[in-house]
């Protein structure tokens, strides 16, 4: 089973100060149990085998094969494992060397490996007690059948806080990466917010008196008497005011929705219809991520020029009723339609969701466009607003904005 860091090879990862000194003391144990099965080895073999098993240990520890290669780490637990077994041969004290073995296998191999590798390993110590010559007793069973437990408890104990760990880990970035997202949305929202602001104040104020200066200056002229030396600087700031309207103009068009910077707003509207494009906030609403009524629109009459006021206005009311069917109406089909008649323009909005009382709507609390705002938009437009609805009949919204003399 793969770890972030064994506690046996520091180079697979960087190691918590915890598992540094769990590394040492897992060096420490081994080297204390060699040097005693050695101390107390009836021959010169059981010393020289306790010996080479201490350095087969070592070389373990730091070839870069063993720390790279699960392979190469299966070949040494397997040279160090038929050491250990020589020596348990010729020395009873060499099955207290079982113990840091568990803990080897466990951290080395997968676990289709390890638990058995364990289980031989405590077979061979219980045996290699016997042959010596030792008295039956369930001490004999007991502590390497104990030891192997205690270790796989402990080792699968850590894995399984570490997955743990790095599960948290990764949902604390996704967190903080969703987090910075929504923060560069609400930016992006606000600028566009403002941008509309802006566009609408310089409508409504600066365009419109410019509007007004230009018609009272064209009525002074009239009214001027032929030869008056006033007519021509009537006409240099009739002319003046009438070059600062148009670059108002240009002004609230440079400031409109991106939406409607390179097309109709017929175009805006059927991209506004295309899956995952509208900007409907929580898209997820009742349906789940990705999920959504199929939307379709639909252009009735003859398509005209309109004012920029007005397509921002029908545009954000369209984004708006869009955003209350997915996240409220649990419907499965949408439609907008944008009428053009002789004398107004109107968008219908139309699902076949759950429906309500449209008396009993309140004012969105989270900031979002609700009916009141799309109300407010519409009449400052000199439109009107419309809503029918009922339980489990649908809605209909409708927009109907009267067109300006000479659209």
């Amino acid at each position: 089973m793969d770890l972030p860091a064994s506690l046996l090879h520091p180079a697979r990862a960087p190691l918590a100060p915890a598992l540094r000194v769990l590394r040492l003391c897992l060096h420490l144990l081994m080297a204390g149990l060699l040097a005693l099965a050695a101390l107390r080895a009836d021959s010169a073999a059981g010393t020289v085998l306790a010996l080479v098993t201490g350095a087969v240990y070592a070389a373990g520890s730091y070839l870069p094969s063993v720390r790279e290669s699960q392979r190469a780490a299966a070949v040494w637990l397997g040279a160090l494992g038929v050491s250990w077994l020589a020596m348990l041969c010729l020395t009873p004290e060499a099955l207290w060397v079982a113990f840091p073995l568990y803990f080897l296998q466990l951290h080395l191999l997968p676990v289709r490996w390890s638990l058995p590798a364990v289980t031989l390993t405590a077979v061979a110590a219980i045996l290699s007690y016997v042959g010596h010559g030792a008295a039956l007793n369930p001490g004999v069973f007991i502590g390497p059948l104990l030891g192997a437990a205690v270790a796989v408890a402990t080792v699968l104990g850590y894995q399984a806080l570490y997955r743990e760990s790095e599960r948290r880990r990764r949902l604390i970035e996704e967190l903080i990466a969703t987090r910075a997202e929504l923060a560069a949305a609400e930016r992006h929202a606000g600028t566009l917010a403002e941008r509309e602001r802006l566009a609408r104040e310089i409508h409504d104020t600066l365009a419109q008196g410019l509007s007004s200066i230009q018609l009272l200056l064209r009525a002074a002229e009239r009214a001027l008497p032929p030869g008056s030396p006033a007519a021509g600087h009537i006409d240099r700031a009739r002319q003046a005011a009438q070059d600062n309207l148009a670059e108002a103009r240009r002004f609230v068009r440079a400031l409109s929705p991106p939406d409607l910077e390179h097309g109709s707003l017929a175009a805006a509207l059927e991209r506004l219809c295309e899956p995952g494009v509208g900007d409907y906030g929580p898209a997820a609403g009742p349906y789940g991520p990705g999920a959504g009524p199929r939307v379709r629109f639909s252009v009735s009459g003859t398509p005209v020029e309109l004012p920029t006021p007005y397509e921002v206005a029908l545009l954000r009311i369209a984004q708006s009723a869009l955003a209350n069917t997915v996240r409220h109406a649990a419907a499965s089909r949408a439609e907008i339609t944008l009428s053009f008649m002789d004398a107004s323009v109107t968008l219908d909005v139309v699902d076949d969701g759950t429906g309500f009382e449209p008396g009993s709507v309140r004012p969105s609390s989270d900031g979002g466009f609700g009916l009141p705002a799309m109300r407010s938009r519409a009449e400052s437009l000199g439109g009107t607003f419309t809503v029918e609805s009922a339980p489990g009949q649908g809605t209909a919204v409708a927009v109907s904005l009267p067109l300006p003399a000479g659209v």
